[in-house]
């Protein structure tokens, strides 16, 4: 994937009870069908007596490959509720599995699509919610008297430190977004009254937190 995208924080469950039904949702990280399908395999292999395991996903650069299943639930009352949520909240190469426990009472098709669609929101908010961005490596050598000037700029801007290695100089080696590479370069060399080296390394992509709002999800 060439652009910046939503994944989960960290594959992880969370169980709500609906009506003496238990509801568990996984979520997980995949790129592939095979590491969807591992995934969800793992999961019935740690709940084999549950009643349902409904699940869906999306895969690819471009979200191409959509899969979801009610897995003997009424149709369009689980895989769909699923899936719709991850698309909601706009996640990529993500999995999540929701499985059920009978609890003997009848949720009713429109009680069945709000508790699978409520359980699979509550995961993703219970796992987190990071930004996969692409940042390019910038390694920058001072001498030690621009050291703290240098510290108190990429605090001042909020800029990523990956490593800092003390010898005969310090080396600063910062992530930058794309976007702001000549800029923050540029920035960098007038408050240092360029007083540095400046060595532009690898593109990668690094994961900020994202705050997930009350308003993304919804009970139906």
């Amino acid at each position: 994937m060439e652009t910046d995208y939503l994944t989960i924080q960290a594959a992880g469950h969370h169980e709500l009870e609906i009506k003496k039904s238990r509801f568990i949702a996984d979520l997980g990280r995949a790129t592939t069908e095979a590491e969807a399908q591992a995934f969800l395999a793992d999961v019935i292999a740690r709940e084999p007596k549950a009643t349902h395991h409904c699940w869906a996903y999306v895969l690819g650069d471009h979200d191409q490959i959509q899969r979801e299943s009610d897995n003997g639930e009424p149709s369009g009352t689980a895989g769909v509720p699923i899936l719709t949520v991850l698309q909601r909240n706009q996640l990529h190469n993500t999995i999540a599995v929701v499985t059920r426990y009978f609890g003997g009472i009848k949720l009713g098709a429109g009680g069945l699509i709000r508790a699978y669609s409520n359980a699979t929101s509550t995961g993703i908010e219970a796992v987190g919610v990071v930004k996969r961005v692409r940042q390019r490596a910038i390694q920058l050598t001072v001498d030690y008297p621009q050291y703290d000037r240098l510290n108190h700029y990429l605090k001042e801007n909020d800029l990523t430190v990956l490593q800092t290695l003390y010898t005969s100089t310090v080396q600063v080696t910062i992530a930058v977004d794309l976007a702001a590479v000549d800029a923050t370069q540029q920035d960098i060399t007038n408050f240092l009254s360029d007083r540095l080296t400046m060595t532009l390394g690898a593109v990668d992509y690094h994961e900020v937190p994202v705050e997930i709002h009350a308003s993304s999800r919804r009970d139906d």
